[in-house]
């Protein structure tokens, strides 16, 4: 659950650093390379998230890497949805609600099983 919990918070980091400018007000007629260093600044403390998800994660047997990195783009897309809806204004379309659920199987998929073709429940 830790792990979860650092990923959730990583990805809120992540959202807002590649895509907040794109609403905030304060950095409206700024220069590309202000923005990208603001951007590089939140980005910041989603690496100091994310890094100890991932260590926590994997190195306590919890889960493989490519079981992070795919519980890891799920959260992504599901932190943008709601970022996207509240902040961009943006409804979830059925196309993209239909591609959200098929990354929720692929979440399902990858760690329900053992590596190898195991019984679901472990690895």
């Amino acid at each position: 659950m830790k792990t979860i919990l650092l990923l959730v918070a990583s990805n809120i980091f992540m959202t807002l650093a590649w895509y907040g400018h794109l609403k905030w007000k304060f950095l409206e007629g700024k220069t590309v390379l202000t923005v990208i260093l603001f951007s590089w600044g939140l980005a910041f403390f989603e690496y100091c998230l994310m890094v100890p998800a991932n260590r926590a994660g994997y190195m306590s047997g919890t889960f493989t890497g490519y079981q992070l990195k795919i519980i890891q783009e799920a959260i992504t897309l599901g932190v943008f949805v709601i970022f996207a809806w509240l902040v961009l204004k943006e409804k979830l379309t059925w196309n993209y609600a239909v591609s959200f659920g098929l990354i929720l199987l692929a979440v399902y998929f990858a760690t329900a099983f053992k590596p190898g073709g195991g019984a679901p429940g472990g690895h």
